[in-house]
Formats: structure tokens, C-alpha cells, sequence
């Protein structure tokens, strides 16, 4: 016997069952109009995550918004947004394994399916599967910007460029250049810096690329903490933000420049009161199975009087006020901390519009970690 539907359409807010990832249209709505807004005009396209959302709807509103296609981490993420229809997705990883690489192949039969490298080892797999299947890919060299997670230095990616121009079935794409670190640098000073620092190195390596014949087409990265200033660097001509269209509590801490767009929280995580057991505490319906904690515990929407303290696995426990009014039965919405591994946990985002339910979207990619 399996559970039932947080909600349908057409419900009110307040027949939602809980827990439920929620979705307020209106501000999922300006979200994308205002990121439409800050690349239009510049000379870069904009190729947003969907490991932050990982659904196909999501995916075909931005793209129909004006985004070139879609970045997914994982080739398992890739596939039900493929089988949908879209057709430009960069799989923002290296994919080690043999049934990843089959998979991947396959997926280049629907699709143009860009992929990372950083050593020769990732390319001479790429190299054999493309060749076995007939299929061509986009081969992108990821280089360590600052994260000091993957990617090769100047050196390694001038050999990988000139060995993918060597590959029948594969395309020298361009360079991968995402600060990861960078996206949670609070202030404003800090970011500028991280990110002129990843732009002179992505610039130095085009360059040296481009001394030996080969060119480099696009320089991609950035994310929703910074893609204001990849944008403005005049060396990314693409930006692949994510989160940007639900943000959570870690993004709300980040200090916003004078002139840079000001996202809106849009997603969060609809609780219950269950429990009254005391007078400065409260517990939720909403512990660690319906919300990620790693970047710190979620912050209570619209209630300063409520702080979520701490989670087990199906219960927020919530210190209260003394004179707060808070009863067994009443709705808490809750702010994730991190958006991503949260929107993971649902099959559904519940999307409402005022106080209605407007439309149910799957969580399409859920669990793909393949």
C-alpha cells in the first residue's frame, strides 16, 4: 500500500497534507523574469542547473523563458529531461563506468549531451564509447578555478584540448570554469574578488589554448551567487545558475549588490504542529526526512516568534516564544536551508497560486545519483 497525494488541483492552501514541498507560482514567476532580465543585453546565454529543481517542467519554462538548455550533475539526472524533449543538456561531471558511459551514448542519440573531462583517462573512455556506438558528444576540460575540487591546470588543459581535436566522435567544446566556493562568500568584496580571480584564470588558459590553433567556444560556469559578475567579466559567455529559482536560507544570508537582481524565496517545506508538549516548545511533522539540515537548520517563514532548533528523522522541534499563539493543527512554513538535496527527498512539487493549488509537478530526477 503506497501514500496518497500531498494535494490536487484545485485544493486550498490550507487541505494541503503535510509535509509538502511547495511552490508559490507568483514568485517562481518573477524569479524567472528577473533573471531573464539581467542577461538580456549581455553577450552571454543562460544554461541553467537543474540539479537544483530536477523537473522537467521547471526546465521547460526557463527554456521557453529564453535559456539555451539545461545543466544536469548526474547521467541518471539527465535521462527523464532528454526523454522530454530537451534537446541541449551539459552534464556538468566527469562519468567514470561503464554503464554510465553506455547511458550516456544513448542519451547523444536525442540530444546534444555535453560532458566534463579533466584527466586522459575521462577522454580515452569518451573516445571508446563514441566510437562503438556511432554517436558524438561535447567535450568540455574543466579547470580548477578556486574550488579545489576537479578540474586540471593550464597545462593539463592544453593537452586535453588538443587530444578531444584528435577524437573523431568528440567536439572541443570549451572550458568549464565554476567556482563552486565562491557562491557562499558572504560579502559582496569577497565574491567580486573570487570571481575576477576564476575569470583571469579561465581567461589565461583560453588564451593559451587559442596560441596553439585550437579555439575555445564557450567558457561556462557560475552559479546563483555570482553569475552577476561571470556576466560581467567579458571571459564567460555562458552562465549556469540553479538555485536561483527557489532559493533557500544560505542564499538569503548573502549580501546583495546595489543593482544586482534580489531573487525571492518561492520553495518551501509546509509542516504541521503535532505536538504542544510545552510552553516554549512546539513539534513539527517536518524533521530530516522531509528537509536538508547541511547548511544549517530552516528558518521559520513569516513567524519571528518560532525558531526550528533541531531535527530527528520525522520531527522539527521549535523553540516558541512565551506569548506566541501556537497550536496543535497550525501550518508552518518552513525555509530549507539548502534547496537542492530538499527538493531531492519529494516525488512532487505541490505549486500553488494565491490560496489555491494551481498544479502538481513530479520531481522527475529524484534519486538519480547514477
Amino acid at each position: 500500500m503506497q501514500g496518497w497525494p500531498a494535494a490536487r488541483p484545485g485544493d486550498p492552501v490550507r487541505e494541503i497534507d503535510t509535509p509538502a514541498l511547495v511552490l508559490d507560482l507568483e514568485a517562481f514567476d518573477r524569479n524567472v523574469s528577473r533573471m531573464m532580465q539581467a542577461t538580456a543585453g549581455h553577450a552571454v546565454r543562460l544554461r541553467p542547473h537543474a540539479k537544483s529543481h530536477k523537473c522537467v517542467a521547471i526546465a521547460r519554462r526557463q527554456i521557453g523563458a529564453g535559456a539555451v538548455g539545461i545543466c544536469c550533475q548526474k547521467v541518471s539526472e539527465a535521462v527523464p529531461f532528454v526523454a522530454a524533449g530537451i534537446e541541449d543538456v551539459l552534464i556538468t561531471n566527469q562519468i567514470v563506468g561503464m554503464r554510465k558511459l553506455e547511458q550516456l551514448a544513448e542519451l547523444s542519440r536525442h540530444g546534444r549531451i555535453g560532458v566534463l573531462v579533466d584527466d586522459p583517462v575521462q577522454l580515452d573512455l569518451l573516445a571508446r564509447v563514441t566510437a562503438r556506438h556511432s554517436v558524438r558528444l561535447d567535450v568540455y576540460v574543466e579547470i580548477d578555478v578556486g574550488s579545489q575540487r576537479c578540474g586540471t591546470d593550464a597545462a593539463g588543459a592544453v593537452r586535453l584540448a588538443a587530444a578531444i581535436q584528435r577524437c573523431e566522435r568528440l567536439r572541443f567544446a570549451g572550458l568549464h570554469a565554476y567556482h563552486g566556493k565562491a557562491q557562499h562568500l558572504r560579502a559582496v568584496a569577497e565574491r567580486d574578488a573570487a570571481i575576477a580571480a576564476a575569470a583571469a584564470t579561465a581567461a589565461g588558459i583560453r588564451d593559451a589554448i587559442a596560441r596553439t590553433g585550437i579555439a575555445v567556444p564557450v567558457i561556462t560556469g557560475g552559479g546563483t551567487g555570482t553569475f552577476v559578475r561571470e556576466r560581467n567579466s567579458g571571459v564567460y559567455n555562458e552562465i549556469q545558475p540553479g538555485s536561483w529559482v527557489f532559493m533557500d536560507a544560505d542564499y538569503a544570508v548573502n549580501t546583495v549588490a546595489a543593482g544586482e537582481p534580489a531573487f525571492e524565496q518561492s520553495l518551501f517545506v509546509l509542516s504541521t504542529v503535532i505536538s504542544r508538549p510545552a510552553a516554549g516548545r512546539a513539534v513539527l511533522d517536518a524533521g530530516l526526512k522531509a528537509l536538508s539540515v547541511d547548511s544549517g537548520m530552516p528558518r521559520v517563514w513569516g513567524a519571528p516568534d518560532l525558531r526550528y532548533e533541531r531535527a530527528s528523522d520525522e520531527h522539527g522541534v521549535v523553540a516558541v516564544a512565551a506569548d506566541a499563539p501556537v497550536r496543535i493543527g497550525d501550518r508552518v512554513f518552513l525555509v530549507p536551508g539548502h534547496c537542492d538535496p530538499t527538493v531531492n527527498l519529494y516525488d512532487e512539487i505541490v505549486c500553488v497560486r494565491g490560496d489555491r493549488v494551481e498544479a502538481v509537478w513530479p520531481v522527475d530526477a529524484r534519486g538519480a545519483l547514477l
